[in-house]
C-alpha cells in the first residue's frame, strides 16, 4: 500500500541523510535549513556562480526557488542546474510568484525549458502560469481560480514533462499516468513565512531517496501534512507552531505517519 511505502521513506532519509543542495529564498533560509535537519537530512545553501555546478553534482538532489529572485541568481540556478542534470541528479522546481511579475513568468519558463526537472512544486496559480495557462496570483499566493487542479495537474505534467505537484486545500501530485490527491495539512501552515518554501526542499530530500518522483512528492506532501497535525494539537499561535512544526519533523515516527496519511492513488 501506498501509505506503507510513504512510512518506509521517512526512515529512509533519515538513515541515509541526503546532502540537499538549496538556492532558496533568502528570507526563508534558516528555518529551511532547520527543517530539514529536524527531518534527518543535510542541507547545504550555495548560490555562487563559481560553486554551484560542483555543489549541485555532489547533491542528492537540487532545489530550485525563485522567492528572491535577482539576474545572477536565475544564471546561476541554471549553472547549477545543468550541472545536477549531467550528473543524474534530481531538480526540483519551485517557481514562487509566476504570473505575478514578467520577470517571475520569463524566469519560470526559461528554467522549465532550459533544464530537466524531477518535479516542479507551486501553488495552482504558479504552476498554470508556468504553462501558460490563466490563473489569477496575488503576490505570491493563488487567487480563487475556478480550474480543475487534477486536471492542471495532468496538462501540466504532460506540457512540462515533468511531475507536477500543486499545493492547496487538497494537494495533488501528477505524473504522466497517476494522480495523486492528499489531504494532509493544517490551515495554520499559510500563517508562516517559508513553509511552502521548506516544503519544496523536502520534496528535494524525498527525491534524492526515491526515484519514482511522483512517489517522493506524494510522500513529500503527505509526510509534511502529517507533521503539520501534528504540531496543531500542541499550539494554536503561529509563533510557537514554528517551533512545533519543526519538533514535529523531528520526533514524528514512521507509524505515525503510515497512519496519519489521507491520501488516494487515481
Amino acid at each position: 500500500m501506498i501509505e506503507q511505502r510513504i512510512g518506509a521513506l521517512l526512515t529512509k532519509v533519515r538513515t541515509s541523510s541526503p546532502l540537499v543542495h538549496n538556492m532558496t529564498n533568502e528570507v526563508v533560509t534558516n528555518f529551511t535549513a532547520n527543517g530539514l535537519l529536524a527531518l534527518g537530512a543535510s542541507p547545504v545553501m550555495a548560490y555562487a556562480p563559481e560553486e554551484v555546478a560542483d555543489m549541485a553534482r555532489i547533491a542528492g538532489a537540487l532545489v530550485l526557488n525563485m522567492g528572491t529572485l535577482t539576474s545572477e541568481l536565475v544564471e546561476a540556478m541554471i549553472i547549477a542546474g545543468k550541472s545536477a542534470n549531467e550528473h543524474g541528479v534530481p531538480v526540483v522546481f519551485d517557481p514562487v510568484g509566476a504570473g505575478a511579475t514578467p520577470f517571475r513568468t520569463e524566469t519560470a519558463r526559461r528554467i522549465a525549458g532550459e533544464l530537466k526537472l524531477s518535479v516542479i512544486r507551486g501553488n495552482a496559480a504558479e504552476i498554470a502560469n508556468v504553462v501558460g495557462e490563466a490563473w489569477e496570483i496575488k503576490g505570491v499566493d493563488a487567487g480563487e481560480g475556478k480550474g480543475d487542479m487534477e486536471s492542471l495537474a495532468r496538462r501540466a505534467s504532460e506540457a512540462l514533462g515533468t511531475v507536477v505537484a500543486i499545493t492547496g486545500k487538497a494537494d495533488v501530485v501528477a505524473d504522466g499516468s497517476r494522480v495523486f490527491v492528499i489531504h494532509n495539512g493544517d490551515e495554520m501552515l499559510t500563517r508562516i513565512t517559508g513553509t511552502g518554501c521548506l516544503l519544496t526542499s523536502i520534496v528535494g530530500v524525498y527525491a534524492a531517496v526515491e526515484k519514482d518522483y511522483a512517489v517522493a512528492a506524494a510522500a513529500a506532501l503527505s509526510t509534511y501534512g502529517v507533521a503539520a497535525e501534528l504540531a496543531r494539537q500542541t499550539v494554536s499561535a503561529p509563533g510557537s507552531y514554528q517551533i512545533a512544526l519543526l519538533d514535529a519533523l523531528y520526533s514524528m515516527e514512521e507509524t505515525q505517519v503510515r497512519e496519519g496519511v489521507r491520501i488516494l492513488e487515481r
